[in-house]
C-alpha cells in the first residue's frame, strides 16, 4: 500500500517511525518544508516548486516537486493537513484546499484524499502561533477538531486522529507535566519516541485496518509498559 504525505515536519513526527510500526506493509514517503500552509502548498504547485524535502522515515531523499512526487507511484492514499498555527482556523484554508484537491484527483483520480488531524501545542509552548489560541491547549484542541471536522464533511475526507491520540495521552499520568516522559520535545513537535511513535500507532491503525496492540515494533530505549498504554490509545481513537 502506497501512502504519500503532503505536509510538513508534523507529519514527519507522524510517519518517522511508521515502516517499522507496519513491518514494512506500507510505503510511506512525506513531502516536507517545515511550516508549510495549504497556501504555499497551493503556490508551489502552481509553479512546480521542488522545495520538497522527499522523506523516507524522516529523512530525505532528494529534493522534488509535488508533480513529480505524485508520478512516483499509484499512490493509494495522499494525506493533506494545514500547518500547525493555523489548523483551527477555518478561514485559512480556502480557497487553497479546494485548489489542491481538484489538482490531486486529476493527476492521482484513483489516490484516496484523507486529511490529517494534528495536534495542540503543549501548554508550556512559546510557539508564536499559540497566540492564536489564547495560549491554551484545550482552546486549541477544540479549535482543530471543530475546524477539520467541517473541512472533513464538506470533503468526505476520512480523518487521521493523531491530535485526538496525543491529546488523550497527555491524561496519562506517564506524561503530565513535570513526568518522567514527554509528547513534545519542544512545545509543539512531538517527542523522537513516545510522541512519534504515538502518531505512527494512528497512522498504522488507520492505514492496515488493524489493532495497535498487535504492533511489536518499539522504538529504542521506551518503557514497554508504557508504549502498551499508547498502543490502547491508538486503539480508541479509531
Amino acid at each position: 500500500m502506497n501512502v504519500l504525505c503532503i505536509g510538513n515536519s508534523f507529519s514527519q513526527d507522524a510517519t518517522r517511525y511508521l515502516h517499522q510500526v507496519s513491518g514494512e506493509e506500507l510505503f510511506v514517503r512525506n513531502l516536507y518544508i517545515g511550516g508549510c500552509s495549504l497556501e504555499r502548498h497551493y503556490n508551489n504547485i502552481v509553479g512546480d516548486v521542488a522545495d520538497y524535502e522527499y522523506q523516507k522515515n524522516g529523512r530525505c531523499l532528494r529534493m522534488i516537486s509535488i508533480a513529480e512526487a505524485l508520478k512516483k507511484k499509484k499512490w493509494d492514499y495522499i494525506t493533506v493537513q494545514q500547518v500547525s498555527q493555523d489548523s483551527g482556523i477555518i478561514d485559512t484554508y480556502e480557497p487553497f484546499l479546494d485548489e489542491i484537491v481538484k489538482y490531486l484527483k486529476e493527476n492521482c483520480p484513483n489516490a484516496k484524499i484523507v486529511f490529517h488531524r494534528t495536534w495542540a501545542y503543549a501548554d508550556t509552548s512559546d510557539h508564536g502561533g499559540f497566540v492564536n489560541y489564547g495560549r491554551s491547549r484545550k482552546a486549541m484542541y477544540n479549535a482543530i477538531v471543530d475546524t477539520t471536522s467541517k473541512i472533513a464533511e464538506k470533503y468526505g475526507f476520512d480523518i487521521i486522529p493523531c491530535g485526538d491520540a496525543v491529546e488523550l495521552a497527555r491524561d496519562l499520568p506517564e506524561f503530565k507535566e513535570g513526568s518522567e516522559y514527554t509528547l513534545n520535545r519542544d512545545g509543539f513537535h512531538l517527542s523522537l519516541d513516545y510522541g512519534r511513535y504515538l502518531a505512527a500507532l494512528v497512522m498504522y491503525k488507520y492505514f492496515c485496518k488493524k489493532s495497535a496492540s498487535d504492533v511489536e515494533y518499539e522504538p529504542e530505549n521506551t518503557n514497554h509498559q508504557v508504549n502498551v498504554k499508547l498502543k490502547e490509545i491508538a486503539d480508541k481513537v479509531l
